[in-house]
């Protein structure tokens, strides 16, 4: 059901936030940065789940979506650190169910 799936999004969004703002902080006292741009392939095909994805991104502290290309499904991603696909979009799995469906 999507409203599990809203929840559990809601969920896995508040702990990525929760981490990523740790994260931040610890980088700031020790001067750990090495900022990057990386390109995200994602796995959304709805638009409106792809902008929420891309806003989840934004949202997190540490990152920051600067490019969508819808047709392609592609996120362009500035971090503060070298950082998985993974950990940028814990939650992608979750919008992906909510907007997309079981495709």
């Amino acid at each position: 059901m999507r409203v599990f799936d809203t929840i559990g999004y809601l969920f896995i969004l508040m702990k990525a936030l929760s981490e990523a703002w740790l994260d931040v902080v610890k980088r700031s006292v020790t001067g750990n940065i090495d900022p990057q741009i990386v390109e995200i392939e994602t796995e959304i095909n709805n638009l409106i789940g792809q902008v929420l994805l891309a806003c989840s991104i934004t949202l997190t502290p540490g990152t920051l979506t600067i490019g969508l290309n819808p047709e392609k499904r592609i996120l362009k991603v500035a971090t503060i650190a070298p950082i998985k696909k993974e950990d940028i979009i814990p939650f992608e799995p979750y919008i992906k169910k909510i907007f997309d469906g079981n495709r």
